[in-house]
């Protein structure tokens, strides 16, 4: 006969685990875009600023290209 303790039942809000290879085909399939910024300062004054972007899709070879030829550059 096994008794059930409270701390060995799954939390109900417990995060669930998933593949990485399943998030990364979810994040390219649908992209998603980064963005951060970085200001380096000395004595709370701030010298300089950075700011970074970056887009993150997949490519598909049966969506035609937005633009007439080759692309924008």
């Amino acid at each position: 006969m096994s008794v059930a303790v409270p701390w060995e039942e799954p939390e109900p809000y417990a995060p669930v685990g998933v593949p990485l290879v399943d998030l990364l085909d979810r994040v390219l399939a649908t992209g998603v875009v980064v963005s951060g910024d970085l200001v380096l300062a000395i004595a709370d004054v701030p010298l300089v600023r950075i700011s970074l972007q970056a887009l993150l899709a997949s490519v598909s070879e049966r969506v035609p290209a937005p633009w007439p030829d080759s692309g924008p550059l």
